[in-house]
């Protein structure tokens, strides 16, 4: 008999290879059912997985994140062999779940993919998977592999070369074979709808030199309702995609002269980066944050001493030689080497910390061209970054404060739906960190115990901190329900022993501070896109370009609409008066397209009574009232979206 421990901490005894599913069926018939997937002692595991000894037994279904992982993975198998049927002498390299879906790169030799191939892809991948075949494991020996692959493809052979001997292992279904580490539903049938996404060039193992691939992107559900939903949203994600509705709002456009990934931020965004940056340094001044700037450059032994260099050097802009023999500068990767320089201008007491140093610092990183995607991916963007150096007696409290200020910005920009995700070190690749293994386990457990204290519905994943130290993200849901990474905090002992840094303590002697590293926004460019995709370019209220349109019925009332545009820029009011010799009807819709929150009629009654007519964006007529009224109107909706910060 052997014991398994199940998520709630109840044991239950089991003969010896007893299966996942076998467990499943035990608890409950439906529950077992709906399971697709499984983790024994933190392991990925086929639910016909004979269990040999005592462990702890999670199950999952399509509701849960490894579900939905093993579900999609599964597909990626289904594809593969679809591909093979359809296009004989295809070799497969790659096919991994994503985050939506899954893909598989392949080497078509002379033939292509298309949009035209899609439904025919689709029509047998749903054939196989109407065939109800099992995934099955097998392990095999590295010779064996290799010679299953030999003289058909020098891509999965790369692939074993670089594979220990006993870890190698084949999943078979139906005719179709593939190099697999595991993880799959119990059968083909599980699926029930599929749709190819797009195709797609991507390079051998991510090579600009190597041969170009072809990525097909797909997707399934258990459900057909659950694939119509999918596709509904991706028609709405379609509307909200930021670089339409950048363009069409005139906030940024982009220049190959320029280059790739240099965003140029045109009146309309740069008004509105300006009104968030404002936002933010207010909030920080009540936080007892200060002001700083740094150059767009710094000598390469600056980001040698930091780490970076050795970590990114090689995956950033090159370095810039000058006249001086030996001299180099980089292009700034990061803002915390100078925040380091300007702690380490003068001695500091205990008496002096926290000092909180914040910037919009603008820093370069040299993506690849085929990464690069609006102002989500970019080669040059501002962080709201902020550094804290404190003692350790503050660490708890700053970093709890940090988290308030996150949740502020949240509350007032309307991320409403967010969990956190606690990212530390994963203890099998320590050459991935630099620091000493006791100041990380420090630094997590500040984070750990900071996140529980302000009652954070909050993950811990392994593997995904900083190489100098461990972060606490923010993952927001946004109005179509797709995660984002927003604001980041990081606890870092590193960078202050790599730069030296010390202040004087009540004992007289030199210690090290800790340093907090923060941005609630991440990048201004990457925080606008997510807004632009969450609002839909409906923005608050508090921080749209332009919050009213006048719009007068006649060139007759052009002087009252014009009176009326001064009252309310008195008030600080952002209008325009369209004086344009256009319809009335032409001039509504066109302010309609343009996200303008409150347009205003002016005519004959108007002006005869000292009023305005006023109409919501989305049609919701508000009616005719006074000026004054407008203007407590427009100042409630402001106060009521924009939080109060202590």
């Amino acid at each position: 008999m052997i014991n398994i421990t199940l998520p709630d901490g109840s044991v239950r005894s089991y003969k010896k290879s007893v299966t996942p599913y076998e467990v499943a069926l035990d608890i409950s018939e439906g529950f077992a059912r709906n399971v697709i997937s499984a983790k024994f002692n933190d392991t990925i595991i086929e639910t016909s997985t004979p269990l040999q000894k005592d462990g702890s037994l999670v199950l999952y279904t399509w509701k849960d994140d490894e579900g939905k992982t093993a579900f999609w993975h599964s597909s990626a198998h289904v594809l593969a062999q679809a591909l093979e049927e359809l296009y004989p002498g295809v070799k497969l390299w790659v096919g991994p779940a994503i985050e939506n879906g899954f893909y598989y790169d392949v080497d078509l030799g002379d033939d292509t993919i298309s949009e035209k191939d899609f439904n025919t892809i689709e029509a047998k991948m749903m054939e196989i998977a109407r065939g109800k075949y099992d995934f099955k494991m097998r392990d095999v020996s590295k010779a064996d592999a290799l010679a299953y692959y030999k003289g058909k493809n020098e891509y999965k052979v790369d692939l074993i070369q670089n594979l220990e001997d006993g870890t190698i292992s084949f999943c078979d279904h139906s005719t179709f074979t593939d190099l697999c580490r595991g993880g799959h539903v119990p059968n083909t049938g599980i699926i029930k709808a599929v749709k190819i996404l797009s195709v797609a060039g991507a390079y051998y193992k991510g090579d600009e030199n190597e041969k170009q691939l072809t990525r097909v992107y797909g997707i399934s559900f258990p459900k057909q309702k659950d694939l119509t939903e999918y596709l509904h949203l991706l028609e709405e994600a379609k509307k909200r995609d930021h670089r339409k509705l950048g363009k069409e709002l005139e906030l940024f456009t982009f220049s190959q002269k320029v280059g790739q990934g240099l965003p140029l931020w045109l009146p309309k965004g740069a008004a509105l980066r300006e009104r968030l940056e404002n936002f933010l340094k207010a909030a920080q001044k009540k936080a007892g944050y200060e002001m700083v700037v740094t150059p767009h450059i710094g000598q390469k032994e600056l980001y040698v001493t930091s780490g970076h260099y050795a970590k990114y050097g090689e995956d950033s802009f090159q370095p810039i030689s000058t006249p001086a023999e030996g001299e180099e500068f980089l292009l700034k990767p990061m803002n915390c080497p100078h925040h380091c320089e300007i702690f380490k201008h003068k001695p500091f007491s205990y008496k002096d910390l926290p000092k909180r140093y914040a910037e919009f610092g603008t820093v370069y990183r040299y993506e690849q061209s085929g990464e690069l995607h609006g102002l989500t991916r970019v080669r040059g963007f501002t962080q709201d970054d902020a550094h804290i150096f404190c003692t350790p007696e503050h660490l708890d409290s700053e970093f709890k404060e940090v988290i308030d200020l996150v949740l502020y910005v949240f509350g007032s920009l309307g991320f409403e739906n967010f969990t956190a995700q606690v990212s530390i070190r994963d203890p099998k690749t320590p050459e991935k960190y630099i620091g000493s293994v006791e100041n990380w386990e420090k630094a997590e457990n500040a984070i750990l115990n900071a996140a529980k204290d302000k009652n954070l519905d909050y993950a811990v994943v392994e593997g995904e901190a900083a190489f100098y130290g461990p972060k606490l993200d923010f993952m927001v849901k946004d109005a179509l329900g797709r995660k984002w990474q927003l604001g980041t905090i990081q606890v870092d002992y590193t960078l202050p022993e790599r730069f030296d840094l010390t202040y004087k303590g009540s004992d007289n002697e030199l210690h090290r501070p800790i340093m907090i590293h923060r941005a609630p926004f991440g990048s201004m460019e990457r925080f606008v896109a997510i807004l632009l995709e969450h609002t839909g370019g409906n923005f608050p209220l508090w921080l749209t370009p332009e919050q009213v349109m006048i719009i007068s019925i006649s060139e007759k009332y052009e002087k009252y609409a014009q009176k009326v545009l001064n009252l309310l820029e008195n008030d600080e009011i952002r209008a325009l008066a369209d004086d344009r010799n256009e319809t009335v009807g032409k001039k509504i819709r066109e302010a309609e397209m343009t996200k303008f929150p409150y347009m205003i009629i002016v005519g004959e009654e108007e002006e005869a009574n000292n009023t305005i007519t006023v109409r919501k964006h989305g049609g919701e007529e508000i009616g005719t009232i006074k000026v004054k009224e407008f203007v407590d109107l427009i100042n409630n909706e402001i106060k009521s979206s924009l939080k109060t910060f202590r």
